[in-house]
Parts: structure tokens; C-alpha cells; sequence
């Protein structure tokens, strides 16, 4: 009897089973905290014809434009992964590569939002905030934004 019952224990908790019942599965998708900001290239005239700069309090990332064929692309700023529900600036500054003319800039604040990508009660928690690089507006929100 006692080696059935530790045959019975031993299989439980390989198959990640509790005696209290089964615990969360959770999948292993991985997600950083970060302020993004996604554009179409086309948007900025051309393949890699502009250079667009996003800052993060004192964090910044630059990437050209990219390629006027691909629908969306973007930048994102790595923020600490424990900095939580809190509002942080984002600044956008999109520059000409064949003239540094400065062809669009704007600020915002973002308000942080919690992400689970493997289900609440599983790691890893994020903190993340997405707007839209606008020719015309500056930062906007990425909604309503196509892949056409």
C-alpha cells in the first residue's frame, strides 16, 4: 500500500498535479515593460527615408523609417520591468536622412497598463504603453491603424 501511494505522489507531481487540485498552466511567452511606437513607412516617404527617434524619460531608440513595402513597423523603449501603473513622457522626433530636416515632433504622457501574456496568475507581469508615429499629428494612438 505505502508503495502504491508514492507511486501515485511521484506520478502527480511530474504531471505537475497538486493534492489541493491542478495547479495554473502557464505558458512560457516572454514580454519586456516598454513604451512602443509603431508607423508605416510609406507614412514617411519612402524606404528608410526618415529617421524616427523615440525617447522614454532619459531612454532612447532610433530606427530609419524603414521599408515603404512592409505595412507597419516600429521602436520600442525597454522600461524596468517592475516600474508599475505609473505615467512616464514619451517624446517623437522624425528626421529627414537626406536633409535632417526635422519633419515631425510631439510629446505625450503614457499611462502604463499591466500585461499577462501567459494568463493573470503567471509570470512575467508588464508594464507597456503603445502610440503611433502620425505624419500630420505626432503621437497618436495606434488605434484604427490598418495594414493596408
Amino acid at each position: 500500500m505505502r508503495r502504491i501511494l508514492l507511486v501515485l505522489a511521484t506520478a502527480a507531481a511530474l504531471t505537475g498535479c497538486s493534492a489541493f487540485g491542478q495547479d495554473a498552466l502557464c505558458t512560457k511567452a516572454a514580454m519586456d515593460s516598454e513604451v512602443s511606437v509603431v508607423w508605416r513607412p510609406a507614412d514617411f516617404g519612402g524606404t528608410d527615408a526618415a529617421v524616427i527617434r523615440v525617447c522614454v524619460e532619459d531612454k532612447c531608440k532610433e530606427q530609419k523609417s524603414g521599408d515603404a513595402d512592409n505595412p507597419i513597423t516600429g521602436v520600442s523603449v525597454r522600461l524596468p520591468d517592475d516600474i508599475g501603473a505609473v505615467t512616464v513622457p514619451v517624446r517623437l522626433k522624425v528626421t529627414a536622412v537626406r536633409d535632417d530636416r526635422v519633419v515631425v515632433e510631439g510629446s505625450r504622457r503614457a499611462r502604463l497598463t499591466e500585461q499577462h501574456p501567459n494568463g493573470a496568475s503567471c509570470p512575467p507581469d508588464a508594464w507597456t504603453a503603445t502610440f503611433r508615429a502620425d505624419p500630420a499629428k505626432g503621437l497618436t494612438s495606434p488605434e484604427g491603424l490598418s495594414l493596408r
